[in-house]
């Protein structure tokens, strides 16, 4: 019987370990922010810049070339366009376009 029960509760374990990450990874939202002004490494740091001092903001990836800002959100957190145009905005530069990423990618 107690042999019966540590198997279950090691089957229990691993389960739990198996759905945490992938949990805790689907909480995650990113937004894409297309951006005109975007032209050197210095624009990448302004923004940057703006972006990290938003509560919520995990990591940010900065396209120069393509003009877009990755943005993943912690778990929960989320952003709005709006919010998004004002700290683009506040950064010298133009939110072209926002968008909210599909899960996954």
């Amino acid at each position: 019987m107690l042999r019966q029960m540590t198997t279950l509760i090691r089957a229990a374990v691993v389960a739990l370990a198996l759905l945490l990450p992938a949990t805790a990874f689907a909480a995650q939202t990113q937004y894409q922010l297309k951006v005109d002004g975007l032209a050197c490494p210095f624009c990448a740091y302004g923004i940057e810049k703006q972006l990290t001092r938003t509560d919520g903001v995990k990591n940010i990836d900065v396209d120069i070339n393509a003009g877009i800002v990755t943005v993943t959100m912690a778990d929960g957190a989320n952003m709005t366009k709006d919010q998004a145009s004002w700290i683009v905005e506040d950064a010298g530069f133009t939110l072209r376009d926002f968008a909210e990423l599909p899960a996954g990618d």
